[in-house]
């Protein structure tokens, strides 16, 4: 199993910190974001990684040159010219993940101990293209779910943006958490160029049955994204 970590974002919420380094460089508890992704991958037995660059990426290759890529097999996918967001990122990446395996995505920006044995278990007996951790949690954006966990629609609450691809008797929102489990079964079926976000993917396949929510119990969530630790993360962009 394969992971890529989406490290590219400008980490504007970070600022001033991101004026002068990359968010994936930000420390928390003791360890730069970067590190704390590659740890949550490595104990589910994740050895193999691509990393998207965008902002400061010398100093992301320098430091992990430094630390001997933590025993990982680091592999990195260059938006030096063009930050791609989830959608365009991912696309870019498709050449990584060769094979049947499904394989995690991952923000880098996101404190978690979610167990991604038990997540990609849920995965594989859907039948999923894709699955997306979330959680029960106050945001402003939310996905929106059947009982079934299948993804019906998406709202923002606070632009009163709503969008219902697939119709539910009830539906559930939930607040992404920022991992998902994607099979490359999905990569033929991604129509976008250039930049553009996986949501909008996720909702064009939605009324398909296959893209799924996985209930996010862990213990350990936080975003990083803003030095408060902000509610907000989102798979919708990654420029910030």
């Amino acid at each position: 199993m394969k992971g890529f970590i989406l490290a590219a974002g400008l980490g504007t919420r970070l600022k001033p910190f991101t004026d002068f380094l990359p968010k994936a460089l930000f420390e928390a508890e003791g360890k730069t974001m970067l590190e704390h992704s590659l740890d949550h991958l490595h104990r589910y037995g994740i050895r193999e990684v691509i990393i998207n660059l965008h902002h400061f990426p010398g100093l992301i290759r320098d430091f992990l040159s430094k630390h001997g890529n933590f025993g990982m097999e680091i592999t990195f996918s260059d938006e030096t010219d063009s930050l791609l967001e989830t959608g365009g990122g991912l696309k870019k990446a498709a050449w990584f993940f060769s094979g049947p395996e499904p394989f995690v995505v991952r923000n880098v920006d996101v404190l978690s101990d979610l167990d991604l044995k038990e997540m990609t278990r849920f995965h594989k007996n859907n039948g999923a293209l894709a699955t997306l951790a979330v959680r029960e949690r106050m945001t402003s954006r939310y996905l929106l779910f059947d009982d079934q966990w299948t993804l019906c629609g998406w709202e923002n609450r606070r632009t009163g943006e709503r969008k219902v691809v697939r119709q539910a008797v009830k539906l559930l929102p939930r607040a992404f958490s920022g991992i998902q489990v994607l099979s490359p079964e999905i990569f033929p079926l991604i129509t976008g160029t250039g930049k553009f976000s996986l949501v909008d993917m996720y909702l064009r396949l939605a009324p398909g049955g296959r893209i799924k929510g996985y209930s996010d119990q862990s213990a350990i969530w936080k975003d990083i994204g803003k030095a408060e630790h902000a509610d907000d993360t989102d798979p919708v962009t990654e420029t910030e």
